[in-house]
């Protein structure tokens, strides 16, 4: 009867511990969805910004043509980018092509006084800080998600229950990691 008793208490235990490190691996997958869904709301906002931006460097460099397109269709496949890995690559060629966008105000000195783009110049400055620390929680909670994932005995229940492990939002280069900089002096 004590080795019954023994032995039910070990599979209590066992399932108790499989429970919590199931409830666990919940809690870290919906952290990490709604941590994405922030870099996605800041990315939002970026792209949102860019027409704005374009708009208002046309009226000062009307023929330069390409680099609006440029612009406009680099906005349109972040936009469309739906991985961690496919968005971080579509993300570096927005701010390339941003990059150049802002290079133009460079040859326009009514542009760069103009109070609209220094608004605009401002707002694209603090959502580039948002996306950086959204960017930075998103893959603080998949490392914490994906160790979990990996870790004994954590990863037998993950693997029971099909838990996968999440994609960094990374950048591709150390030239990319940089924050751009926007300079209209």
């Amino acid at each position: 009867m004590s080795g019954f008793l023994i032995l039910l208490v070990i599979v209590v235990i066992v399932i108790l511990a499989a429970v919590g490190i199931y409830n666990g691996l919940i809690r870290l997958r919906n952290t990490s969805e709604q941590a994405w869904s922030d870099v996605d709301v800041q990315l939002k906002r970026r792209y949102d910004l860019v027409p704005n931006l374009v708009e208002t460097v046309k009226g000062y460099a009307s023929h330069e043509k390409e680099t609006f397109e440029k612009v406009v269709q680099a906005r349109n496949q972040a936009m469309g980018a739906a991985s961690p890995g496919d968005k971080a690559m579509a993300e570096n060629f927005l701010q390339s092509a941003l990059k150049s966008l802002f290079a133009l105000s460079e040859a326009y000195p009514e542009l760069k006084a103009n109070q609209n783009f220094i608004e605009l110049q401002g707002e694209l400055s603090e959502i580039e800080e948002h996306i950086q620390m959204a960017r930075r929680y998103y893959n603080a909670v998949v490392r914490d998600l994906n160790t979990k994932i990996e870790s004994v005995p954590s990863n037998i229940v993950a693997n029971m229950f099909g838990f996968e492990k999440r994609e960094y939002f990374e950048l591709d280069s150390t030239e990319e990691r940089k924050v751009p900089e926007v300079k209209f002096s």
